[in-house]
């Protein structure tokens, strides 16, 4: 058994390494492997999604009970209550899982439109590696501190628009121009999801599922 295990967690570090400096030193071609090569939708989550979407939300949990933070103009820190904060963990990483999958449901709705005719699984794996670097900056949550949150959240979604933009022509198969248009609109959603993501946290906090703050002196 803890073979097994040992397995499956070495192919996850493979798969995801080895696409990730794929895209990093030859995007083409990972693109086309990826495209041609994509795993199925279920195995796709239990491999890499689930894992990917846990580093931000595992982060952000060990910074907020652990490391805290100090509040404008005071010198106390605050942290959140285990409790608190593996609430709002597991949201963020159930928002996080359904939110590939809903980017990945629409870029294959949107497909046909430009003369594309993607898997869900093709989709979802494009959805997938155009957020790696999303992923990548939920690593500042280690040490929370805004003005750190803003420059790995600039970083990442600046690095996630390249790839979406130079991947999305390559991936579909389709020109550039249209490739232009159609990652316009896959990035339009993707803030419609986000601010959709953002009302939702909202409502939960109002019913409770709020930060309950610790002061550290």
């Amino acid at each position: 058994m803890a073979t097994e295990v040992q397995l499956v967690n070495m192919e996850i570090n493979t798969m995801i390494l080895s696409h990730f400096w794929g895209l990093m030193t030859r995007p083409d071609e990972e693109w086309d492997s990826i495209r041609k090569h994509p795993p199925g939708i279920i195995r796709l989550y239990l491999t890499q999604i689930i894992w990917l979407a846990a580093l931000p939300a595992a982060c952000t949990f060990y910074g907020t009970t652990q490391t805290g933070w100090s509040l404008p103009g005071s010198e106390q820190f605050v942290r959140l209550t285990e409790s608190s904060a593996m609430v709002m963990s597991a949201l963020a990483w159930l928002a996080i899982l359904a939110g590939v999958g809903v980017m990945g449901a629409f870029v294959q709705w949107m497909s046909e439109t430009f003369g594309s005719k993607p898997t869900m699984a093709q989709s979802i794996a494009f959805s997938c590696y155009t957020a790696f670097p999303l992923f990548l900056a939920g690593l500042c949550g280690l040490a929370p501190s805004i003005w750190l949150a803003i420059v790995a959240g600039t970083i990442g979604a600046s690095w996630s628009a390249w790839l979406l933009y130079t991947g999305l022509p390559v991936f579909m198969k389709i020109p550039k121009e249209q490739g232009f248009v159609y990652a316009s609109s896959v990035l339009c959603i993707g803030l419609v999801v986000l601010v959709s993501l953002m009302i939702t946290t909202v409502i939960l906090w109002s019913m409770g599922a709020g930060p309950e703050y610790v002061q550290v002196l």
